[in-house]
C-alpha cells in the first residue's frame, strides 16, 4: 500500500460501518488520516499503583486488589439502584460505587474472589474510603501460578501511571470508544507522509510526523505531549503559509500596468483643497500603496483600520492617482446603502473635481458614477457608457459591477470594501475586467490582530491605520442593564432627547426587522417555558418596526423617528438616509444595515437594543457611527442579561475600551478560530486542530518565513511530493475559496 492511500482508506473498512457512520455524521471523520488527526483534547493521569492502606484523599490512584464482596442496594423508594463492591489487598479495604444503568457490567465482571485493577479519585463517604465509578480492568481469579502473576504484572505496568487521552466525543461515541478506534488505526501512522522538508525538520529539532502522531495519541509523559503538539502546530502553520506564499508568488508573476501619480493632476488638486492635513498613519499607508501601484505586478494590499480612521480618504487618493495615470478605479461595496453612501461622500469630498466634462466641473476633473442593481434603465445605460468610453474615472457600485455587460475602458485599480462579504468568484470577475490584472486594495473596518491577518489574509500585504484623524471626538460607552435597573433605560431615552435638543441626531439599533418575514423564524427559535436566567435569550430579539412604534408613542414622542432596514426598497432606503444626513430625521431606528461606512457627523448618540445579541467586533463597528464630528459621541448598550453572565462581561469589555484591535483579540479568544477561518472549519481535514492563532503568534510568523523561502526556491513544490499531498488535503475547494474571501 502506498503512503498516501494508507491514510485515505475509509474508516468503514477499518472500524466497521456502524462506528464509521457515527464518526462521519457527528465528528466529520471519514478516513484513517482524519482519525489520526483527531487529537485528544486533554489527558487524565492515572495514579501510580498504591496500597489500600496508603491511599491519599482527593488524588487519582490506581490499585490492584481482590473483590471481597459485591451487593446491589436500592434507594429513593426503590427507584434508584447502587452497586457497592468492597476491595481488599491485605493492607486495607476500599469501597467502589456504581450508580444507575451502568451497574450490571461491573456486577457481572467483578464477582467476589476475582481480582482487578481500579483507577479513580479517592473520596470519603460514611467515613469509608471509596472510588465512585472507577475505570477498571478485570484480572481474573486470584491464582498462585507464575504465568498468571506475570500477566498481572504486565497488565499493571500497562495500566498504572499512564496518561489517559480524552478525545472530543459525541453522543453514541464516548472518548474511550474513540480511544479503541485510534488504537486500531495507530499502526498506520508509520505511513503518514511528512509535509515538513527534512532540512526544516532537522534545523528545528522536530520528530518525524509518525512519531509525533504516536506521541500525541499515546504519550509516555507530559514532555511527549508537548513535543508532539509543537510539531503538529508547525505542520498546520507551515502548510497554510505555503498555500498563501504560493498565491503571493503566482500573483507576483502576473503583469500589471504601473500607475504612478502625475504632478499637477487630480490628486494634487484634491490635496490642495483638503481642509486638514493627513495623519502620520494616513501618509505612511499612502506611501505603501503608491509604491505598490508603481510596480509592474498587481498590488495585493489589505488596508485595515480603526472605525473612523479615514480609510475611505486613503482609498480615494489611490483612486485619483490611478485616474491621473490614465486608468480607471472601481470601488465594490457589499450593500446598496453603503455604495450610495460612498458615492455621496466621495463626490462631496471631490467637489467640482467629480464633475469632469460637466458644466461647472473642474478642468482636470473626472466623472464619478454609481452603479447598483436597482438603478433605472436610463441612468444605468449612461453609467455603462461612461465606463466603456473612459469618461468616468471612478465607479462605485455593488455586485452589479461584476455583471457581464459592464465594460471598462482601462480598469487599473479595484478597491473592495468589507472584503469578507465577497467571494473569490466575485473578486476575480471584477479583476478580469482589466486588460491586464488591475491592482487590488482590500479594506476592512474590523480590526484584525496581526496573527489572524497573517493566517487569513496571508496572500495580501497588510497596512494598518490605527490613528484617528484630528477633530474626531471621544465616544463614551455604557452598559444599560434594562432588566436589573429599568430606570437606567428610561434615562437612556432622556439622553437621546437631550442630544436631539442640542440639535444632534441619534441611532437606535435592533437585531431584527420585525416585519412578517422573520416572525416564523423567531417562533421556531423559541423554546418551551424558559427559566428566569434564560429569559433574555429565549424571547425573540427586539425588532425595528416594534421598537420604532413604541418610541414614537412613548419616550421619544414628538421627535422625528424613521426606520431603515435591508428589506426596504432601495429608493426608500436611499431617501431615508438622505433625510437623516440632511438633518430632517432626529432618530433613525435601524438594523445593522448602518454598520459600516455610514457617515453622519451630526449623529452623536446610539442606543443598541439587545446588545448581547451582537458580536464584540460588530458592536465596535456600530459604535463607530457616532462621534464622527466635533461633538462627543455616546453609545448605550442595552441588555436584559444578568450581571454575572458572560454576555454582560463581553459588553463590559466593549464599554471599557475604544481600541478595536484589543476588542478583536477578546472576541477571538471567546469565539476561538472557528469563525475566523470561515466555513471550511467544518471540514476536519481543512481546519486548524492544534494551532491557535492568537497564542501561536511566533510559530505562524516563523512558518511564514520558512514557507516563503521554500516557495521561492521551488514554486511548484516538485521536490516535495509530501508537502503537495498535505496542501491538496488542506485546500479542498471550500477552503481555497475561503482563503480568497478572508
Amino acid at each position: 500500500m502506498d503512503r498516501v492511500s494508507a491514510l485515505d482508506e475509509s474508516l468503514k473498512k477499518t472500524l466497521g460501518p456502524a462506528t464509521a457512520k457515527v464518526m462521519a455524521e457527528h465528528l466529520d471523520l471519514h478516513t484513517v488520516g482524519d482519525l489520526l488527526h483527531h487529537y485528544p483534547r486533554r489527558y487524565e493521569e492515572r495514579g501510580q499503583l498504591t496500597k489500600l492502606a496508603d491511599l491519599p484523599l482527593d488524588e487519582d490512584v490506581t490499585v490492584v486488589a481482590q473483590v471481597a464482596d459485591s451487593r446491589i442496594l436500592t434507594f429513593n423508594h426503590g427507584r434508584g439502584r447502587r452497586l457497592e463492591i468492597t476491595l481488599t489487598d491485605g493492607s486495607g479495604r476500599l469501597q467502589l460505587v456504581f450508580f444507575g444503568k451502568g451497574i450490571h457490567k461491573p456486577h457481572k465482571e467483578l464477582p467476589p474472589g476475582s481480582r482487578g485493577m481500579f483507577a479513580g479519585k479517592v473520596s470519603v463517604f460514611n467515613r469509608k474510603l471509596q472510588l465512585a465509578h472507577p475505570t477498571y480492568v478485570p484480572l481474573g481469579r486470584a491464582s498462585g501460578d507464575e504465568e498468571s502473576t506475570e500477566d498481572t504484572a504486565q497488565a499493571v505496568d500497562a495500566f498504572a501511571g499512564k496518561l489517559i487521552p480524552i478525545y472530543p466525543a459525541c453522543k453514541g461515541l464516548e472518548s474511550w470508544k474513540i480511544t479503541k478506534a485510534v488504537d486500531a488505526v495507530l499502526p498506520r501512522a508509520a505511513e503518514a507522509a511528512d509535509p515538513l522538508p527534512p532540512a526544516l525538520r532537522e534545523g528545528r529539532g522536530f520528530s518525524s510526523l509518525p512519531e509525533a502522531l504516536l506521541k500525541v495519541h499515546r504519550p509516555e509523559s507530559r514532555a511527549d505531549i508537548e513535543s508532539a503538539r509543537q510539531r503538529l502546530k508547525w505542520d498546520e502553520a507551515f502548510v497554510l503559509q505555503v498555500a498563501l506564499a504560493r498565491r503571493r508568488y503566482a500573483d507576483a508573476q502576473l503583469p500589471a500596468v504601473a500607475r504612478r501619480p502625475v504632478p499637477d493632476g487630480l490628486l494634487d488638486a484634491f490635496d490642495a483643497d483638503l481642509p486638514f492635513t493627513l495623519t502620520d498613519g494616513q501618509q505612511k499607508v499612502t506611501g505603501e500603496i503608491f509604491a505598490d501601484l508603481a510596480t509592474e505586478h498587481p498590488m495585493h494590499r489589505l488596508l485595515q483600520g480603526e472605525v473612523g480612521s479615514g480609510k475611505t480618504l486613503v482609498a480615494l487618493r489611490a483612486m485619483l492617482a490611478v485616474v491621473d495615470a490614465g486608468g480607471q478605479a472601481a470601488m465594490l461595496a457589499p450593500t446598496e446603502v453603503l455604495a450610495q453612501q460612498h458615492h455621496r461622500s466621495i463626490t462631496d469630498m471631490m467637489g467640482e473635481l467629480a464633475q469632469g466634462g460637466m458644466l461647472g466641473g473642474a478642468e482636470q476633473g473626472t466623472k464619478v458614477v454609481l452603479l447598483t442593481g436597482s438603478m433605472g434603465m436610463a441612468a444605468r445605460r449612461q453609467a455603462l457608457l461612461d465606463l466603456v468610453t473612459g469618461e468616468a474615472g471612478i465607479v462605485i457600485g455593488t455586485h452589479a459591477l461584476i455583471e457581464d455587460k459592464v465594460r471598462f475602458h482601462d480598469l487599473g485599480l479595484v478597491v473592495v470594501d468589507e472584503q469578507h462579504r465577497f467571494g473569490v468568484e466575485q473578486r476575480d470577475a471584477l479583476r478580469s475586467k482589466g486588460k491586464q490584472p488591475p491592482h487590488l486594495l482590500v479594506m476592512t473596518a474590523t480590526p484584525i490582530p496581526r496573527t489572524v491577518a497573517m493566517t487569513v489574509f496571508g496572500d495580501l500585504e497588510t497596512s494598518v491605520l490605527d490613528q484617528l484623524p484630528a477633530g474626531r471626538s471621544p465616544i463614551a460607552s455604557h452598559v444599560v442593564p434594562a432588566q436589573d435597573k429599568p430606570h437606567f433605560l428610561a434615562r437612556a431615552w432622556e439622553r437621546v432627547r437631550e442630544e436631539v435638543g442640542k440639535g444632534h441626531q441619534a441611532y437606535v439599533v435592533c437585531p431584527r426587522i420585525g416585519d412578517d418575514g422573520d416572525e416564523d423564524e423567531d417562533k421556531a427559535k423559541r423554546k418551551s417555558k424558559p427559566s428566569k436566567e434564560d429569559e433574555a435569550e429565549k424571547r425573540p430579539p427586539l425588532a425595528v418596526v416594534e421598537v420604532a412604534g413604541q418610541l414614537t408613542k412613548g419616550p421619544l414622542q414628538g421627535l422625528r423617528v424613521e426606520i431603515l432596514h435591508g428589506r426596504m426598497q432601495p429608493d426608500d432606503k436611499d431617501a431615508v438616509m438622505r433625510r437623516f444626513t440632511a438633518g430632517e430625521v432626529d432618530v433613525l431606528v435601524a438594523t445593522t444595515v448602518i454598520e459600516v461606512g455610514v457617515n453622519v457627523p451630526n449623529a452623536t448618540a446610539m442606543v443598541i437594543m439587545d446588545a448581547d445579541r451582537f458580536g464584540v467586533s460588530q458592536l465596535h463597528q456600530l459604535r463607530g457611527r457616532v462621534g464622527r464630528g466635533s461633538a462627543p459621541g455616546l453609545c448605550l448598550l442595552v441588555t436584559d442579561m444578568p450581571e454575572a453572565s458572560p454576555a454582560r462581561a463581553r459588553l463590559g469589555a466593549v464599554a471599557a475600551t475604544l481600541d478595536g484591535f484589543e476588542l478583536s483579540r477578546i472576541d477571538l479568544e471567546q469565539r476561538r478560530e472557528g469563525d475566523v477561518l470561515g466555513q471550511a472549519q467544518s471540514g476536519v481535514r481543512s481546519s486548524l486542530r492544534m494551532l491557535a492563532v492568537i497564542e501561536d503568534e511566533e510559530i505562524i510568523a516563523a512558518a511564514r518565513e520558512e514557507a516563503a523561502a521554500v516557495v521561492a526556491e521551488d514554486p511548484e513544490l516538485t521536490g516535495s511530493p509530501e508537502l503537495r499531498t498535505a496542501l491538496d488535503a488542506l485546500l479542498d475547494t471550500e477552503r481555497e475559496q475561503y482563503l480568497d474571501k478572508g
